[in-house]
């Protein structure tokens, strides 16, 4: 099977599963910004492809593998999963029952600058993948990896993970929803529990990390943490 074909697969299965949670849950095709989630992780899966199948076929090789060789990070996983899930289905629910108009709801406003960092989410990872091919979706030390120090890693340690947090924190409010706000925030301790286990296994197992740390104070957000 074609590395392109197993993309496309992914894809032609990820995505239809996306609108499902965001329209289907929703109960209505007025969901707009259901919608507009569905458009943002079609066309920013589609440039990743696009850009790594013809720069870097390793590294979607690597992100393609799941299966965690860290009894920790399958740990972490089982409570990631259903967390994510929740807060991108919760958006769905909250518009089709008025959860958060309740509480006033969440203004156009406030809605279209979380897509916009939501965009800018999308885009740090895109970097950080771009600068780091070693980026893969599980955490292991392979042969003859390197200590990455350019791009957004002269920044923080853990520009993805800076990314990801972005995205976590932005999308319930991108969806219109402060009721899925709750698993999102209950997410971001469970993203550093990740990060930390990770610094651990690269300190001990990548060459040069140690020093990389000690010129890089910061692991998630520069001059904070």
């Amino acid at each position: 099977m074609s590395l392109k074909f197993r993309l496309s697969l992914q894809l032609a299965f990820v995505l239809p599963l996306v609108a499902a949670m965001m329209i289907g849950t929703a109960g209505s095709l007025h969901f707009w910004q259901g919608w507009v989630q569905v458009g943002v992780f079609g066309v920013f899966s589609a440039i990743f492809a696009i850009y790594f199948l013809r720069h870097d076929r390793r590294l979607i090789e690597r992100r393609l593998r799941s299966k965690e060789p860290r009894a920790e990070q399958r740990l972490l996983k089982m409570l990631w999963v259903p967390l994510w899930t929740c807060t991108l289905v919760l958006p769905g629910l909250d518009y089709r029952f008025g959860w958060s108009a309740a509480f006033g709801g969440v203004s156009l406003w406030v809605t279209v600058a979380c897509w916009i960092l939501v965009a800018v989410s999308w885009w740090i990872v895109f970097e950080v993948l771009r600068f780091n091919t070693f980026a893969s979706a599980t955490v292991e030390v392979e042969a003859g990896q390197k200590v990455i120090t350019d791009g957004p890693y002269r920044l923080v340690r853990h520009p993805m993970y800076s990314g990801f947090a972005l995205m976590i924190l932005a999308t319930p409010l991108a969806l219109g929803s402060l009721v899925a706000c709750v698993p999102a925030l209950l997410l971001i301790p469970v993203l550093v529990f990740r990060l930390l286990d990770e610094e651990q296994v690269l300190r001990k197992e990548l060459p040069g990390y140690t020093e990389y740390c000690e010129r890089t104070r910061c692991r998630l957000v520069p001059s904070l943490f």
